[in-house]
């Protein structure tokens, strides 16, 4: 197996060394798997999706799990719900640390059965797809933002060397005739289906729940159930608005951002770099990638939370406002490759609003921007997309 390292593995290894179970979940092809068989080579793996594992774990979880005395690697848990309460009678009896490392790509069930039975009794972290740097032990074409930005991370296109439109096009589909039907009762996946493109035209933008739903054809209580459903399965994040305790008139709409720029452009109908580099969503779509790094960076390292944008009414907005200790940090996201002086008002605006507020120990300005060439400027660190990571978000 060929195995790259994920930012995830130095947490995991600690929980697994401090919890008798780690649960590991995530979207369905982030390499859950292959991160867990790769470093619990010991235990024994199986898997809860072929329907005589997942029969025999429903009907007889005292007789599966007995079957894994020292523990196993159990994965797509979310299949037999209950096999949780039985996990935690074993590890009651039994609290050697990580026995079971057990996965899933379903949010909600997995979630809600885990945080019922096993309490205190595992560590929950997040895997999600590939972040620009561990793209590069892929030996993937990272010195292009644009094709960076239309393949995405998902792990399969890159190891596997695999066309991605094809893969993207055909990991939608298994999405909405299969998971979208296990996550929720949604009768009309065709609609479904254009309420997804309509989202993905709308990332980085702010959710107003009726306008998608007069797009969409559908309630607007519809489009909150669907947006759930897509957080759930880990196809979209929503950043909730900052407000500190400024005596403005803010917003209070929280953004929505798709996790992987690859899955967005395709929703999109975007075919190439070229035509991505003069879309005229382009700038959304950049912004998206930007904080989906941040995200998934941030979340690799077991920080959730945290992340914010924020927007007055008549004054400045800001791209992403990210709490950091006690301190915040500011940042704009701008597609161009050439800085401009305008781009930095809207941070300086943001600093002078916040003034000397006693809840807040300082205010970092950062601008991420799509040039190659790193600009020093006094009023804020500009960062060039390749190096978004060599700057600390946590």
């Amino acid at each position: 197996m060929d195995y790259k390292p994920r930012i995830l593995e130095p947490l995991l290894r600690q929980a697994a060394g401090e919890f008798p179970v780690v649960t590991i979940t995530g979207p369905r092809q982030s390499g859950k798997t292959t991160l867990c068989r790769a470093l619990f080579p010991s235990l024994p793996y199986v898997n809860l999706e072929p329907l005589d594992q997942r029969e025999y774990a429903r009907n007889d979880p005292r007789g599966f799990l007995a079957e894994y005395p020292d523990g196993a690697v159990i994965d797509e848990i979310q299949h037999a719900p209950d096999l949780s309460s039985y996990l935690q009678v074993a590890v009651d009896e039994d609290p050697r640390p990580g026995r079971f490392i057990v996965s899933g790509s379903q949010h909600f069930g997995l979630s809600q059965t885990v945080n019922q039975s096993l309490a205190g009794r595992t560590a929950i972290m997040r895997l999600l797809p590939l972040s620009f740097d561990e793209l590069r032990s892929f030996e993937a074409e990272t010195n292009d933002l644009w094709q960076v930005v239309l393949q995405g991370g998902y792990p399969a296109i890159h190891s596997r060397k695999l066309n991605a439109a094809r893969w993207l096009d055909n990991y939608l589909l298994t999405y909405i005739e299969r998971d979208v039907r296990q996550l929720s009762q949604i009768g009309d996946l065709e609609a479904f289906g254009n309420f997804l493109a309509l989202a993905a035209g709308r990332s980085a933008s702010e959710i107003n729940l009726s306008a998608i739903g007069g797009d969409a054809g559908v309630t607007h209580n519809t489009v909150r159930a669907w947006l759930s459903v897509l957080e759930a399965s880990f196809v979209i994040f929503r950043l909730p608005a900052w407000h500190g305790n400024l005596r403005k008139q803010l917003t209070k709409a929280p953004k929505l951002h798709f996790l992987d720029s690859g899955l967005a452009c395709r929703l999109l109908g975007i075919g190439s770099r070229e035509e991505l580099r003069r879309h005229p969503l382009r700038g959304p779509i950049f912004e998206s990638w930007v904080a989906g790094e941040i995200f998934k960076n941030r979340a690799h390292r077991g920080e959730t939370g945290g992340m914010f944008h924020f927007r007055t009414a008549r004054g400045p907005e800001i791209d992403l406002v990210i709490r950091s200790g006690g301190s915040l940090i500011g940042c704009e996201v701008k597609s161009s490759a050439t800085m401009h002086g305008d781009f930095l008002r809207p941070l300086q605006r943001f600093e002078e609003l916040l003034g000397n507020s006693a809840e807040i120990g300082g205010l970092a300005k950062r601008l991420v921007f799509g040039g190659d060439q790193e600009q020093k400027r006094t009023a804020a660190k500009c960062i060039p997309w390749r190096e978004l990571h060599h700057s600390a978000w946590l």
